[in-house]
């Protein structure tokens, strides 16, 4: 499988249904569940189906979608950084989960940086966006640390919460 791009540490690519174990393990860890929401995928055929039609599906529609972060040393699985489109914000925006064990050490600012990077030069996106619960204080430490600025509250889709909308624009230097 082709990488989207390399960093220092992580190799970022397109998730694909050999990822269905990995991504059942990201999607029922504490801070997915808690700041994401249960997607009720607790099997791989569940796995399969979420790929299929998200993040797969998202690559075929608009040539960007979320992606699997990997270690270089390894190659294991460790989250996903991408860009997702969604109906309900003008511009795509900027996702990121890791599995709980990565979390605190500068992988997910990385592997952002780098897709951030990756939407300005590759994708010649012109403003990107993200989302976050209020209380979700590491994922919006790491978008001020991106240089997003907070532009204000906005519904989640199903119209059940509040979330903090973040906004960078991205300059083709």
């Amino acid at each position: 499988m082709k990488n989207i791009l390399r960093t220092e540490r992580l190799i970022i690519r397109k998730l694909n249904l050999e990822d269905c174990t990995f991504i059942v393990k990201l999607l029922n860890s504490p801070g997915w569940l808690r700041y994401i929401g249960d997607r009720e995928v607790k099997t791989k055929t569940d796995a399969i189906i979420y790929l299929q039609n998200g993040p797969l599906l998202s690559y075929e529609k608009y040539g960007y979608g979320l992606y699997l972060v990997g270690l270089i040393e390894t190659g294991n699985p460790i989250g996903m950084c991408g860009i997702l489109k969604r109906d309900s914000l003008e511009h795509p925006d900027l996702g990121f989960a890791f599995l709980p064990e990565f979390i605190g050490k500068g992988f997910a600012y990385e592997a952002a940086k780098g897709v951030v990077q990756f939407a300005r030069e590759q994708l010649k996106i012109k403003n990107l966006l993200a989302i976050t619960l209020p209380e979700n204080s590491s994922s919006i430490k790491l978008l001020e640390k991106l240089g997003m600025k907070y532009e204000g509250v906005v519904k989640s889709p199903d119209g059940k919460e509040n979330l903090n909308l973040y906004k960078l624009e991205l300059k083709n230097d």
